[in-house]
């Protein structure tokens, strides 16, 4: 048997068979008869040809999965109700290519059950093939004329099928073979007769790119353009051990803990050393101890070796008179390892890429010259600078990918991490430095350049798309029906018209963007308590209880929960920066501005500016004081907290809705009682009314006795005129974040100890009046496995709520905390008062035939969306941490204050 497979590899190289095989697929051969072995890419758009009759759907069925096959008879029958209506065939082929797209740009293998004898059938294939960036395969099934025959005279179908057609057929099938591969098949098998068919076996083999089974942990290394000796300290700095040959030269390096380099190309050109960086990075590539990717510079430098005729520019030159001084063995080995370089890798899982010049989602582990032209070279506008270097599309802007995707090409003067890419190349060569990203713990490291290598034709400014500052704020960024990626809870959607309710607010009413980095998340409400009464109060019921609470956190797995007081006040974020030149440079901030105040919607709290200042001061002053800017290493501090009294932001809310309430009441009822209570000593039976009405008499004064209590009067006069301040407390509960890092993730014993810090700080710099912002956040710290502990919580929340107190927060001790199914638990649960949920229910809820009703309150929802924006917001706080510019940072809190327009009932 003559073996007639055809592989074309190309120059792209992407694809190679041999011991990668993953699986096999198919029946086992015959015993006595020769296995044929054909290798199919795990990714393809696998071609059958053959006439009909050749049995192209019965080999389909043997080797594929149903869903992988589609067949031109099958939609056919689809858009006519018959297989054999040729007529249809223009429609089932549009079905058949559209279906065949679909399933490619999903990156699922794809096998084609036609006759495609015909060029012009089979262009239309390796045309789609090529728009999803994957490899086409060829299988002719080359069976004699007669054994067709007779399959189509045995199917009732087709037993009237002339003769002529299947001749035909096999005259379009001989002229094509020779011209398979000039049609761009990627890989050629041709079965001839039927033992080859019969003995055939297919075996999916990885493509080159997919070294998703390594999952590190990775060392990945920026661009080194000849800088062997920084390279050397890179390694010693990243925790490798050099080994040299004889004359000294090194060439591997191991890391004693199995840890693997990955290189994203550009070892050569420009710099003092590029044979010593190949001969290094060579031998760690074949010992097994590196990964390397090509670079443009390695391209061109292949085609040299190759014969090509090429420019000797942008430090080939240099490259070219080191390799001279080399011996041929040497540069033969330099031209087989860069050719045998893939154009990308996807590792870990599908969570990282790493190549050379960045590489859009769509093309991760796609096959095709274009992939490879965009792993080396990026994308370009068209335009060119004043430098006449052209102007790169900053692609990495647009991406939404899950994978990480690190490169380099572009030098810029800083790492930064934009939209979860990362350009490594910190123009070492032109004096910079040379980095590395430590994978999975993306950690950098560097070392600086020896010196001027090559003097770059323009200054290194951060224009990488990747660079720090991004882009401004644009309308599509936070228009139409948005998805969010986050780490917490994977992709989340906002709606269109929750876009829309969100822009009108953040462009009408919040305070500067650049100021707005965060949002804080809804808080869901503890289950509705079960018991028709809470027991400690003679009988009288409750809507929620923190029995609820501890058992739900219990049910979560969560043993130690805190609560915290829950002050009668209104949320606040507060932005302090330790002074107007840190605002200005890291948030932009315009002259006169150190930080912000809003609320949880981004509305500034108070109308004019000064008096925001004066309260950032005074928080300003008490973090110096306490230590937090040179322990927490930090010019800013992001400060979640409460702010009060409730009337200050609830002004409005107050006088038209609650206090018209019990002006109301207060008209009405002594009036009424009055006359009921003359009535009844004229002895007119009105006992039963009587006491009726004063029982919603005594509702309406508790309702009003309790949002009296949330309400007092600010502001004064003081020694130096008026004070704005006056009354005003905050109680911050949380530091959310700070230079570089989120502390959302810090427990909240530790939280609130450094919250403890800065209000003893501010308490030992008090005012000559001894007048104080900063108020305490009371807690109890409650084991929700022990009983005792338990009853503990539920009497320190009577105690709270006695009063008239709003009521408490239950949270996790530890933060970020995931259930056993791995999702993320609530970060807080809400059990308020019942003379406070008087205020959010009405006067008279307390009632029993009013509690019976109320206790059917449907949660989901609201539980479903304090999870989603806390997901949100731990993804602003992240993003802001990493440096990512405004614009990213905005995406996630933009997106909480559009889930904050989804219809659920306010009162929970």
């Amino acid at each position: 048997m003559t073996d007639t497979d055809r592989t074309q590899h190309g120059d792209d190289n992407e694809h190679r068979h041999g011991d990668e095989q993953e699986r096999a697929r198919g029946p086992q051969p015959s015993p006595g008869r020769a296995t044929r072995t054909l290798g199919v890419p795990d990714l393809a758009l696998v071609v059958l040809i053959g006439a009909t009759g050749s049995g192209k759907s019965t080999f389909a069925a043997r080797h594929f999965k149903p869903t992988e096959v589609l067949s031109s008879d099958f939609c056919r029958g689809l858009v006519s109700d018959d297989e054999n209506d040729q007529s249809a065939s223009g429609d089932a082929f549009d079905l058949l290519h559209f279906i065949a797209g679909k399933r490619l740009a999903a990156g699922r293998l794809t096998v084609v059950d036609a006759t495609n004898v015909q060029s012009e059938a089979r262009t239309q294939l390796v045309r789609l093939a090529r728009e999803h960036d994957v490899l086409p395969v060829a299988i002719v099934l080359d069976v004699p004329e007669q054994v067709c025959a007779a399959r189509n005279a045995a199917r009732a179908d087709r037993a009237g099928l002339p003769r002529r057609v299947i001749q035909r057929h096999q005259r379009e099938l001989r002229r094509s073979l020779r011209h398979l591969e000039r049609e761009g098949f990627r890989k050629v098998h041709i079965l001839r007769g039927q033992e080859e068919v019969e003995a055939a076996e297919i075996v999916t083999e990885r493509r080159f790119n997919d070294l998703r089974h390594l999952t590190g942990p990775f060392d990945i290394i920026g661009d080194i353009h000849g800088c062997r000796s920084e390279l050397e300290s890179l390694l010693g700095r990243l925790g490798y051990a050099l080994e040299r040959d004889a004359l000294g030269r090194a060439v591997d390096a191991v890391h004693p803990a199995g840890r693997t380099a990955v290189f994203v190309g550009d070892l050569v050109d420009r710099g003092p050393d590029s044979p010593g960086v190949l001969r290094l990075v060579m031998g760690m590539v074949g010992a097994g101890h590196a990964l390397c990717v090509p670079g443009n510079h390695e391209n061109k430098l292949g085609r040299y070796l190759k014969g090509r005729n090429v420019k000797h520019s942008h430090g080939l030159a240099e490259t070219v008179a080191q390799l001279e001084k080399e011996d041929d063995t040497f540069r033969t080995e330099v031209a087989d390892f860069i050719h045998g370089l893939v154009s990308h890798y996807v590792l870990d899982g599908g969570g990282l890429v790493v190549c050379h010049a960045g590489l859009p989602e769509k093309y991760h582990g796609r096959t095709s010259g274009r992939v490879r032209s965009f792993a080396l070279y990026g994308d370009t506008t068209g335009e060119t600078d004043e430098f006449g270097l052209p102007v790169r599309y900053p692609w990495a802007e647009d991406y939404r990918g899950r994978a990480a995707v690190v490169y380099g090409h572009t030098p810029t003067p800083r790492a930064a991490w934009l939209n979860n890419t990362l350009c490594l190349d910190t123009g070492c060569v032109f004096g910079g430095a040379m980095t590395a990203l430590r994978w999975p713990e993306r950690e950098m490291v560097d070392v600086p350049a020896e010196q001027v290598w090559y003097e770059p034709v323009k200054p290194l400014v951060s224009e990488a798309p990747g660079g720090a500052d991004g882009r401004p704020l644009g309308l599509g960024d936070v228009a139409g029906r948005r998805v969010v990626e986050t780490r917490y809870m994977g992709r989340l959607a906002v709606r269109e018209e929750n876009a829309a309710a969100a822009l009108e607010v953040m462009s009408r009413f919040a305070i500067d963007p650049r100021l707005l980095p965060y949002l804080p998340p809804t808080m869901a409400p503890c289950a509705t308590s079960k018991a028709e009464s809470g027991g400690e109060t003679a009988g009288e019921g409750f809507l929620e209880h923190p029995a609820e609470a501890f058992a739900a956190y219990h049910a979560d797995g969560v043993r130690e929960v805190v609560c915290e007081e829950k002050h009668m006040g209104s949320r606040a974020v507060v932005l302090v920066c330790r002074d107007e030149a840190a605002a200005r440079a890291r948030f932009g901030a315009p002259q006169g501005v150190s930080g912000a105040l809003y609320t949880r919607t981004g509305r500034p709290f108070f109308d004019d500016r000064e008096t925001a200042e004066r309260l950032l001061r005074r928080v300003r002053e008490a973090a110096e004081r306490a230590g937090l800017w040179a322990e927490l290493e930090t010019d800013w501090l992001l400060l979640d907290a409460e702010l009060m009294p409730w009337s200050l932001k609830a002004t409005g809310l107050l006088r038209k809705q609650y206090a018209a309430v019990g002006a109301a009441s207060g008209a009405v009822f002594p009036g009424a009682l009055g006359a009921l209570e003359a009535a009844a000593e004229r002895g007119v039976d009105v006992a039963e009314l009587l006491g009726r009405q004063r029982e919603r008499a005594s509702d309406a004064a508790a309702f009003t006795d309790a949002y009296r209590r949330y309400c007092w009067r600010v502001g004064a006069m003081g020694p130096t005129g008026a004070d704005e301040l006056a009354g005003v407390r905050l109680a911050p509960f949380q530091i959310l974040a700070a230079q570089g890092r989120s502390l959302a993730g810090l427990a909240h014993s530790d939280q609130l100890a450094m919250i403890d810090r800065l209000i003893e700080a501010e308490a030992e710099g008090a005012e000559a009046d001894g007048t104080t912002l900063l108020a305490p956040t009371r807690r109890l710290v409650v084991d929700t496995g022990d009983e005792t502990s338990v009853a503990a919580g539920i009497a320190w929340w009577l105690e709270l709520t006695a009063d008239g107190g709003e009521g408490m927060v239950v949270k996790p001790l530890k933060a970020l905390i995931r259930g056993a199914d791995g999702r993320l638990v609530q970060p807080g649960i809400k059990c308020r008062g019942r003379e406070y949920l008087r205020i959010i229910y009405g006067p008279e809820y307390t009632r029993p035939e009013n509690l019976r009703r109320l206790r059917v309150r449907h949660l989901g929802h609201k539980r479903s969306l304090a999870l989603r924006e806390y997901a949100l917001g731990l993804e602003a706080l992240d993003r802001m941490a990493e440096g990512e510019p405004l614009w990213r940072v905005h995406e996630a809190v933009f997106a909480v204050l559009a889930l904050e327009s989804e219809p659920v009932d306010p009162r929970l």
